[in-house]
């Protein structure tokens, strides 16, 4: 058994994946803007992702914009039968580089077509609605127009699932009463547990969960607790913080992001890494005490 299948897997939709994949955001620019410093290493890291075990990366064409998606029809197309694409829409990059809602029908549907066309597919596996009321945070607002949208998106055919991205638990009540959500993504963490009741009430109904930022994101997790579990262990605070994921519910799909094949490496190799029940309950203690 390879590291990666250490993992476990859990089903997406009606695919079953690996529950460690990789996150493309990171092979853009600096900022998530424009083109990677270095477009070889940035095939590099994909190839080598694939050839590792991973069969579910998280992508989305205003990562760039449309960087991501096209270095990965570049590294992988023609893809590999087992591997799960997801896509996200319902944002857009402006000329700066910042981050705007494009919740309008007709944004919604050219984002599919970009998707598609950037990514050389006929379909989407999975796409995830990304609530934008609030570009740093879930905010409340209704789903209803932009879901209807994407329902009416996949009942032609070019989207099979959908999934819902920084949204809210009335958020996610409502778009189940739309259409069926295969799976929420959220900013969830060792540190950063918010959303620890909507994991559990997700898993119950098998619904799968997906943090963005499982290390931290642009702000790496740092934690004396943390690198000192991991330091007995032998594994990087990194590895140990994935792995506490792993742990935390079954239903949790890990897509951490890189452009390095080193640091892609370190990450899967988390899926091999025990914790033990003292070590768990330590790191548990983080969110509540704010150390990280």
């Amino acid at each position: 058994m390879s590291s990666i299948d250490q993992s476990g897997t859990f089903k997406l939709g009606d695919r079953t994946v690996k529950r460690l994949g990789y996150g493309a955001m990171q092979l853009a620019g600096p900022g998530v803007f424009g083109p990677p410093k270095d477009h070889g290493a940035a095939l590099a890291v994909l190839r080598e992702a694939v050839a590792s075990g991973v069969n579910h990366i998280d992508t989305s064409d205003f990562y760039g914009p449309h960087v991501t998606n096209r270095l990965i029809r570049e590294a992988l197309h023609p893809y590999p039968g087992d591997l799960v694409l997801v896509t996200k829409i319902g944002a857009r990059r402006g000329g700066d580089g910042s981050w705007l809602p494009a919740f309008s029908p007709e944004e919604l549907t050219q984002a599919v077509h970009d998707n598609l066309r950037n990514l050389g597919l006929d379909v989407l596996e999975l796409v995830n609605l990304r609530a934008m009321f609030d570009a740093h945070h879930p905010a409340e607002g209704s789903l209803e127009a932009p879901l209807t949208v994407l329902a009416g998106l996949q009942r032609q055919g070019l989207v099979r699932h959908i999934g819902l991205s920084h949204v809210t638990p009335t958020q996610i009540a409502e778009g189940r009463r739309i259409c069926e959500i295969v799976c929420v993504q959220n900013y969830y963490n060792l540190a950063q547990r918010a959303d620890d009741a909507l994991v559990d009430e997700l898993a119950r109904d098998g619904i799968a969960y997906v943090p963005y930022f499982p290390l931290g994101g642009f702000n790496p997790l740092q934690s004396s607790t943390l690198s000192d579990v991991a330091a007995r262990l032998g594994a990087t605070p990194m590895q140990v913080a994935l792995a506490w994921l792993l742990r935390r519910a079954p239903n949790i799909l890990l897509i951490p992001g890189t452009s390095s094949v080193a640091h892609l490496q370190e990450n899967l190799a988390a899926a091999g890494c025990a914790l033990p029940d003292d070590a768990a309950r330590e790191l548990d203690s983080i969110a509540s005490i704010g150390s990280a």
